[in-house]
């Protein structure tokens, strides 16, 4: 991820859950307040990788056809225009760590209070909650938009 450090950037986590969603839509509206872009950051790891072990997995990830699910995500939550507007990161690595290093530097950070964790986020404590004690910027979690 290229930095200009003269520039005001706002990472924000993105993984396919409500909570991101409303994170993403959160760092926007932010970004245009203090005159910065956006960096949306979606982070892949394969199971087995960090501690326990998961099942055999295909090691040979289409990383393209993930950009493009997270290209038209993006424009499902933003619209196309608001979305192109979104530089957008796929990233391979430990979530928390990757986040960490996406976001030295900036404005602040912001990620969804629940992703898409489960055991594993049971067993490893979340993301929101590692990114908050470890960050180098303010970290804002955004809870889920009510219906």
């Amino acid at each position: 991820m290229d930095r200009d450090v003269t520039e005001r950037r706002v990472v924000v986590g993105v993984d396919g859950s409500p909570s991101s969603y409303a994170a993403l839509r959160w760092a926007l509206r932010y970004a245009s307040l203090v005159g910065g872009v956006v960096e949306a950051v979606a982070v892949w790891e394969l199971p087995g990788l960090y501690g326990w072990s998961g099942p055999a997995v295909d090691m040979d990830v289409d990383a393209e056809e993930a950009r493009d699910r997270m290209r038209q995500e993006l424009a499902d939550v933003l619209g196309a225009d608001t979305a192109d507007s979104v530089r957008s990161h796929l990233v391979h690595g430990n979530t928390t760590d990757v986040l960490l290093r996406a976001a030295e530097g900036a404005e602040a950070l912001v990620v969804g209070s629940r992703g898409r964790g489960g055991f594993a986020r049971a067993l490893l404590g979340s993301v929101s909650q590692q990114v908050s004690q470890h960050a180098t910027c303010p970290v804002v979690i955004v809870r889920p938009e009510q219906d």
